[in-house]
């Protein structure tokens, strides 16, 4: 008989590295940058509703952000924007792409405890180069069977990963700090979920909780994942 879970997938920023702190410091130096032309909560509604727009052409990421805040800049001050402005926010996003990988608590333990007797998977979403850079600095990359770089995460996708890598998303466990991204499409897929809460979390990642759903569950961090597992 096949075990409740052979599979467990990880996302990685906010559930394995820390992710969201870079964006709100750069975020915060945007402000400061356009602040002689917008107040810091007009700037940062301009700044949402450029990536809200700008996700379905540049997808999830750093890029992404970059490009959207030289698009905002460019919108405020009436196409007036100084070259030295967009050069300090190409440079703010040079230093994003380089910044160091600090893993979250616990990380690297419960990975290396659930890798002998279990399949694991990473499933990201973003830009490609970036991902890969951060998994090789993580230390992490040799003890993860398959890694799963995505544009989105909707329910076909953890069907296919889980199915690919394992033996299907009936039998998987998907781990990571997004209701709307990690929880939700993959209990859509009929697997299990498991919320590991994150102090920072990114507007578009927001969602309601799907309290009472028999797979669904929460752990305080990553340490009592092994323990929630072996208890199903």
């Amino acid at each position: 008989m096949t075990p409740p879970i052979t599979t467990i997938g990880f996302d990685a920023d906010d559930t394995l590295w820390h992710n969201e702190h870079f964006f709100r410091v750069t975020q915060a130096r945007f402000a400061e940058l356009l602040s002689d032309h917008a107040d810091p909560d007009h700037l940062n509604e301009r700044l949402v509703a450029a990536e809200r727009k700008n996700l379905g052409h540049y997808g999830f990421g750093i890029k992404g952000f970059v490009l959207s805040m030289i698009e905002t800049a460019i919108e405020v001050t009436d196409d007036r924007v100084p070259a030295r402005v967009i050069r300090q926010i190409l440079d703010a996003g040079q230093e994003m792409l380089q910044h160091p990988i600090d893993l979250l608590p616990a990380v690297q333990d419960t990975i290396a405890a659930l890798a002998p007797d279990y399949t694991l998977v990473l499933i990201t979403k973003g830009d490609l180069l970036d991902q890969e850079r951060k998994l090789a600095q993580s230390g992490l990359g040799d003890m993860f069977d398959g890694v799963e770089i995505v544009s989105d995460k909707i329910p076909g996708i953890y069907e296919t990963a889980f199915t690919r890598h394992g033996d299907g998303p009936a039998h998987a466990m998907m781990v990571g700090n997004s209701m709307k991204s990690d929880i939700l499409p993959a209990l859509q897929a009929g697997s299990w979920a498991t919320f590991v809460p994150h102090e920072l979390v990114w507007d578009f990642e927001k969602a309601e909780r799907p309290d009472g759903h028999a797979r669904f569950r929460e752990i305080g961090d990553m340490s009592d994942l092994p323990a929630l597992i072996r208890e199903l």
